[in-house]
C-alpha cells in the first residue's frame, strides 16, 4: 500500500479503497470529463448530419476518426488541461468547451466552420444529465446488478442447503412455532429478489432540450429545424430514454427512484446481517477460523462476527446520505438552482458505502457453518411451542376454551413430551386425530417450510 491511501481523508478512497476502486473508472472527475466530452462531441457530429443546419460541413471519415479519437484516446494529461482551463473560466463545461475548441483549432483545417457549432444551443445540464444518467445506468446494470445478484446466490444457495434444519422461531424475542433455516434464508432471498426486479425495470432518463427546456436558442438560430425529434435521438442514441418536459435541468426523478430502491435493499440486507448476527450469538453458527486472525485485542478466545457489523455501519452511512438525497435532488427552485450539484458529485460516494457493505456480507456469509447441534438441543425441548396445534385441532372438534386451556398447561412451565401426551390422551377427539398429534414434535412442526423453499 502506497502513501496515498494512509493520507486518505474518506476510507472510501483509503481503507477500503479495494473494494471501491471500480468506482473511479465511473465517478471520479476524470471519468465525469471523459464522459461530458463524449457527450459534446457527439452533439457536433449530429448537428453535422442536420441537412437544414448548411453552416456546418457534413463530417466526412476523417473529422468523425478525429473526434472519436479525442473520445477514445482521452488521457489524464487531457484531464489536467481541461482542469487548468477550468481555473481560467470559473466554470466546467466551458472548460471543456474550449479544450474541445482547441482541439479542434489545431488539427482540422477550416475549422471555424466547425468550432461555432461546439456546445450549439446547449446548458451545461444539456451536457451534465446525460453524462449523470450514463453512470448511472452504468452503475446500476455493471455494479448493483451483479453484485445484489452475487448476495441472492449465496443466500439461495444457503436457503436450499438448509432446508430441512429445523430451528425455533423467535417473535417478540419469545420461542414460538418452529421454522427452518433454509425458509428464514428464502424470506430474505424473496424481499431482495424483488427489489432487484425493480431496480432494473427503473427508466433511466435524459433531457437535451436548452435553457428551460423549450429548444428556445434552437428555434432563434433554425426555426425549420425539428429539434423535438432531434433531442429525442440524441437521447436515445446514448442508451437512455428521453424525457421530453423539463426545465433547465432534468428533474432526477429517476434518480431518486434508483436511490429508494437501493436504500430498501440496504435496509433489508440491514436486518438480514442482524439476524445472521443474533444467530452467531447464539450460537447456531459457528465461524471459520483463520489462525493468524484476531477477534480481541485482549480476549484471545473471541471470534467476532465483524463483516456483519461492518457491512450494518456501512449500509447505514449508505442509506442516510441517499435518504438526504431522494428528497433534495426532485426539488429545484423555479426553473433551476444549483443545490443539485454538489449532492450529485457524492453519488460514488453513496454507492461506495454500499459496495464496502455487500463484499463484507458475501464475506461473512462464507465464512459461518451450520452448528446443526446448539440449534437441534434448542429446539429439542421446547415442547410447549405445541399448545398452537392441539389447540387449533381442538377448536376443529368444537372443544370449548381451547386456548384457555392449552394456555393454563403451558405458559411459564417447564412441559415434557409425556405432559403434552398425556393432555391429548385425555381430548375428545377422534382416535386417528391423537395419533397424529403425537407425532407431531418441536423438530417437524415446520409446516410447509421444506416446500416453501423448494418453490423459491
Amino acid at each position: 500500500m502506497n502513501d496515498g491511501f494512509l493520507l486518505s481523508i474518506s476510507p472510501i478512497d483509503g481503507r477500503y479503497h479495494k473494494n471501491t476502486k471500480i468506482l473511479k473508472k465511473i465517478f471520479s472527475e476524470y471519468s465525469f470529463l471523459r464522459l461530458r466530452l463524449k457527450i459534446e462531441i457527439k452533439w457536433l457530429q449530429q448537428l453535422s448530419q442536420i441537412e437544414d443546419i448548411h453552416e456546418i460541413p457534413k463530417f466526412d471519415n476523417i473529422i468523425n476518426n478525429f473526434l472519436d479519437n479525442l473520445i477514445k484516446n482521452f488521457n489524464y494529461k487531457d484531464a489536467l488541461e481541461i482542469k487548468k482551463i477550468e481555473q481560467v473560466t470559473k466554470h466546467d463545461v466551458k472548460a471543456i468547451e474550449y479544450f474541445l475548441r482547441n482541439k479542434i483549432a489545431s488539427n482540422i483545417s477550416n475549422y471555424k466552420n466547425i468550432i461555432h457549432f461546439i456546445h450549439f444551443s446547449c446548458t451545461s445540464d444539456d451536457i451534465n444529465n446525460l453524462a449523470y444518467a450514463c453512470m448511472m445506468k452504468k452503475t446500476v446494470f455493471t455494479i448493483l446488478v451483479p453484485l445484489w445478484k452475487k448476495i441472492l446466490s449465496s443466500i439461495k444457495f444457503f436457503s436450499h442447503d438448509a432446508k430441512r434444519v429445523s430451528i425455533l422461531s423467535r417473535t417478540h424475542g419469545q420461542p414460538a412455532t418452529p421454522t427452518t433455516l433454509g425458509k428464514i434464508m428464502t424470506n430474505f432471498y424473496y424481499r431482495m429478489k424483488r427489489q432487484l426486479i425493480q431496480l432494473k425495470n427503473i427508466v433511466i432518463l435524459g433531457k437535451f432540450n436548452g435553457a428551460t427546456g423549450n429548444y428556445n436558442a434552437h428555434i432563434a438560430a433554425y426555426p425549420n429545424v425539428n429539434w423535438h425529434q432531434i433531442s429525442q435521438n440524441f437521447v436515445i442514441s446514448l442508451g437512455l430514454q428521453w424525457n421530453p418536459y423539463t426545465t433547465q435541468i432534468e428533474p432526477h426523478d429517476y434518480i431518486s427512484e434508483i436511490f429508494s430502491c437501493i436504500v430498501r435493499f440496504n435496509t433489508i440486507l440491514i436486518n438480514f446481517n442482524q439476524d445472521i448476527w443474533g444467530y452467531i450469538t447464539l450460537d447456531y453458527f459457528k465461524q471459520k477460523i483463520k489462525n493468524d486472525a484476531i477477534g480481541s485485542s485482549t480476549m484471545p478466545h473471541k471470534v467476532n462476527p465483524i463483516e456483519f457489523e461492518k457491512s450494518e455501519g456501512n449500509l447505514g452511512l449508505a442509506n442516510a446520505v441517499m435518504n438526504h438525497m431522494i428528497i433534495k435532488l426532485p426539488i429545484s427552485r423555479w426553473q433551476r438552482d444549483l443545490s443539485d450539484s454538489t449532492i450529485l458529485r457524492n453519488i460514488g460516494v453513496v454507492i461506495g458505502y454500499s459496495i464496502i457493505a455487500y463484499d463484507a456480507t458475501l464475506l461473512g456469509l462464507n465464512k459461518i457453518e451450520i452448528n446443526y447441534y446448539n440449534i437441534s438441543k434448542d429446539l429439542h425441548n421446547r415442547w410447549q411451542l405445541l399448545a398452537e396445534p392441539i389447540h387449533t385441532v381442538m377448536r376443529r372438534f368444537g372443544i370449548v376454551d381451547s386456548y384457555e386451556q392449552l394456555k393454563q398447561l403451558t405458559r411459564n412451565k417447564n412441559i415434557t413430551k409425556n405432559d403434552i401426551h398425556a393432555y391429548i390422551d385425555k381430548l375428545h377427539i377422534p382416535k386417528v386425530e391423537k395419533q397424529k398429534l403425537k407425532k407431531i414434535n418441536p423438530n417437524n412442526y415446520i409446516g410447509n417450510s421444506i416446500q416453501l423453499v423448494e418453490k423459491i
